[in-house]
């Protein structure tokens, strides 16, 4: 089957909050942008029952509420969202394909924001129990299923004890299981306080899940006591599972550069290892996964892919495309004496062929575009034609002779 073919200036894999507001930026700066995400818009995000610790909430918000909000925000822009899933992102010719079973989208950037999926247990018999048949990562969705049951909590992180207190105002009991000695967990001290003070909260300490038990449905997790090797089951109507995450980069496995854990590594300006692919939120290597830290991200990779893309059109158009020859000085605007060159030169300039085009490229603040022509000291002149690069002049000390041989000779 023939796949469509789009083309935009900036795609965004992955509808998270990092996603969203990436999105969000690339759209404001009325760049033709798509986002693509293959579930539920909002990520991770959306399974939290309440996020207390995003400026602007102070009595908190529900996830699902606030990533609403964002989505709304986001379409506001145009940006348009395809709900599938991404299958391959390959590179062809300098352009970044993305596909999906039906089309490919070709971008000249690329924002990934995939966030990262829960950690499973490893326990026997775990795959049985998942997608809606007793084991649940999302207290959210299925808390109110669980009315009147008694339900595990596995973990004992933010999430877990945060998420295990929320199931507490619908399941009669939470058993939690933490691998910590009693009375140690990971989860902010505020929240410990609370859950130690919950009566509907039964703390199992020292244990791991050995095994899911049950027939068509989980009617028994059986724990492990790490420091005894004894097993202790218990009858429970579900078990939610809040043991971390796991990146999901699969996709980006061979495209750009990973830690050991699989998360993508990038600098402070979002950029992964290769030009033009951006990574954000979750599934980037960072100390905090927080709403609050893949907006910041997500703000810092749209406008990167901005500046981007903006480069790329610039080279395209008024470098490699341009007729007759290009004269393309590469200097630093703080310099006084290259900013001196720049002044002789336009006055070389102005009495030239018209065929000659000189394109100034400062590269104080970024020398993006001055890479992509390959220069290797600033200041100095670059000559193209018919996008090739001819010759260059890196003597500039007499430029009132050797400028106008040189144009001379490569016109």
């Amino acid at each position: 089957m023939d796949k469509k073919r789009e083309e935009y200036d900036v795609v965004v894999v992955g509808g998270g909050p990092a996603g969203m507001t990436a999105a969000l930026y690339a759209g404001r700066a009325r760049l033709k942008t798509i986002l693509i995400e293959k579930s539920l818009m909002g990520g991770m995000a959306t399974y939290t029952s309440e996020i207390e610790n995003y400026p602007g909430f102070p009595e908190g918000i529900d996830g699902i509420e606030m990533m609403k909000i964002f989505d709304k925000q986001m379409r506001r822009f145009g940006v348009q969202v395809k709900l599938t899933a991404v299958t391959d992102i390959s590179i062809e010719c300098e352009e970044i394909v993305v596909s999906t079973f039906r089309n490919e989208y070709v971008a000249k950037a690329l924002i990934l924001a995939t966030g990262n999926k829960p950690r499973l247990t490893g326990a026997k018999n775990e795959e049985k129990f998942l997608n809606d048949k007793g084991i649940s990562f999302c207290a959210t969705c299925d808390a109110a299923c669980n009315t009147g049951k008694r339900v595990m909590v596995i973990g004992s992180g933010d999430a877990a004890i945060e998420e295990g207190m929320f199931l507490s105002k619908f399941a009669t009991e939470v058993i939690v299981s933490v691998i910590h000695d009693e009375g140690k967990m990971d989860a902010n001290k505020v929240a410990q306080e609370k859950a130690l003070a919950n009566p509907k909260l039964k703390f199992v300490w020292n244990t791991v899940v050995d095994s899911f038990e049950g027939e068509d449905m989980l009617e028994t997790v059986v724990l492990k006591n790490i420091k005894t090797g004894e097993l202790m089951p218990f009858k429970v109507d579900s078990c939610f599972l809040f043991i971390g995450y796991v990146p999901n980069t699969k996709l980006a496995e061979g495209l750009v550069e990973m830690n050991s854990r699989g998360y993508i590594k990038t600098n402070e300006l979002m950029e992964t290892s290769r030009p033009g692919i951006f990574a954000v939120g979750d599934c980037r290597d960072k100390v905090l996964r927080q709403v609050a830290t893949a907006v910041g991200d997500g703000a810092i990779g749209g406008f990167m892919a901005e500046k981007y893309v903006e480069e790329v059109n610039y080279v395209r158009d008024e470098i490699f495309g341009a007729e007759g020859l290009v004269m393309a000085y590469v200097y630093n605007a703080v310099e006084a004496l290259e900013r001196e060159y720049l002044s002789r030169i336009e006055q070389l300039h102005a009495g030239m062929d018209p065929r000659v085009k000189l394109r100034r490229i400062d590269i104080y603040k970024s020398d993006r575009i001055a890479c992509r022509l390959m220069y290797k000291k600033s200041p100095s002149i670059l000559f193209l034609k018919k996008g090739e690069l001819v010759g260059s002049l890196e003597d500039l000390t007499k430029l009132e002779t050797t400028l106008p041989a040189m144009v001379s000779q490569y016109l």
